[in-house]
């Protein structure tokens, strides 16, 4: 981006009051209001964590599903509102964009629509300018054209509702052809792509205190499949090693078992399993022996370590400038996905563009510690919008 990173750095911090009045509404329809950013110790990501142990091949508790969507019908015919659902990876940078979407500041604001910084010449409210470039129009009262939600699930629910018309926006963290195996065609989706996460592997901060700093591939893959059991065998302490996961159906633990393994049916051998990002950073720091796979959004919780990986021989550490987890060739890096159903209608790229801009880039997907798209994918992706009116 064209932006040096203390301006951004400041922008950010003055705009923390309005993503969090904003979302108000948009958190409550979503079941996840708590108002903390993700990954903080009091953060509720409005689901329960599975506790059961063994092989991911075994049946799971049921996990408490917090997307509102309703059931019975396909809100896509409807100008009031835009619902996106499933991924809790992808939930901050959406319900961060609803909630400049619902607020709608004006022209005048520069400092939350600060257009004029994006060469976007416009007398139009945030919502309103991005929304008349696919045909909508200003109320001419504040209110944006249409209302934004976004729900909090998993990966695996977001991609169906929005193949089965229950949503308009499918949020996943994983391939839709990894979330639903079984389908003979994925043709009908559409993939958007609106950011990237690095995904970190961490520990518990007293493993990485007692000097952790590095697994290799194999030692993950063995940790995974419950063949290395004490830390002692990896240079730490003499403390049973305790290995968490997500559930199945989320996005995370897909593109994880997928990018290790090569195949993201994979049965793996976890300890416990948990729903949503922000519940298994908080068991990793809760405990004093424990190690995962994250979302890169939820690394800065007290009391997580993030450590790195040696893959193939090459040693990839978070923040490392040459091979951080912002390099291409990160094993476990993965595209963030914004799915739609036979096509794009307005609604949904007036939205999708927002976020694929410099603005959104700059404004909902760096800030929540994700890597932005680059000029040449941002153009990729936003040719599969429909033309502007």
């Amino acid at each position: 981006m064209a932006h040096d990173s203390d301006r951004l750095s400041d922008r950010v911090s003055r705009r923390k009051f309005i993503a969090t009045t904003g979302a108000a509404g948009v958190a409550a329809v979503a079941g996840c209001s708590s108002g903390e950013p993700p990954g903080s110790a009091g953060s509720s990501d409005g689901g329960s964590s599975d506790g059961g142990s063994g092989s991911d091949g075994e049946s799971e508790a049921t996990e408490a599903s917090t997307d509102s969507a309703d059931s019975s019908g396909n809100s896509s015919g409807s100008v009031s509102s835009l619902e996106a659902g499933g991924s809790s990876t992808v939930y901050p940078i959406m319900n961060s964009a609803a909630s400049y979407w619902n607020a709608n500041r004006p022209a005048s604001d520069s400092e939350y629509w600060p257009h004029g910084e994006y060469d976007i010449d416009t007398d139009l409210n945030l919502a309103d300018y991005w929304g008349s470039l696919y045909g909508f129009e200003s109320t001419g009262e504040g209110e944006p054209p249409f209302n934004f939600s976004v729900a909090l699930s998993h990966s695996g629910t977001g991609v169906e509702k929005v193949m089965n018309g229950q949503i308009d926006i499918g949020n996943s963290s994983g391939a839709v052809e990894d979330e639903l195996p079984d389908r003979d065609s994925y043709e009908d989706f559409t993939d958007h792509v609106v950011g990237v996460d690095g995904q970190p592997l961490v520990v518990s901060q007293e493993i990485a205190d007692a000097g952790v700093e590095k697994i290799t591939g194999d030692e993950l893959k063995a940790l995974y499949k419950g063949e290395i059991t004490n830390w002692t065998e990896l240079g730490g302490p003499d403390r049973e090693i305790q290995v968490l996961g997500r559930v199945k159906g989320s996005g995370t633990r897909t593109s994880f078992v997928a990018n290790v393994f090569g195949n993201p049916k994979e049965d793996t051998v976890v300890a416990n399993r948990f729903g949503q990002n922000q519940r298994l950073a908080q068991a990793i720091a809760q405990a004093d022996n424990a190690i995962s796979y994250l979302a890169l959004s939820f690394i800065n919780t007290s009391g997580v370590a993030p450590i790195a990986l040696e893959w193939e021989g090459t040693t990839y550490a978070y923040q490392d400038d040459e091979n951080g987890l912002d390099s291409t060739e990160y094993p476990l890096s993965r595209d963030l996905h914004c799915y739609t159903w036979q096509g794009t209608s307005e609604k949904e790229a007036a939205v999708l563009n927002m976020v694929l801009s410099d603005f959104g880039q700059d404004t909902f997907v760096a800030p929540n510690n994700y890597f932005t798209l680059g000029a040449r994918r941002q153009e990729e992706e936003r040719e599969k919008l429909p033309e502007q009116a």
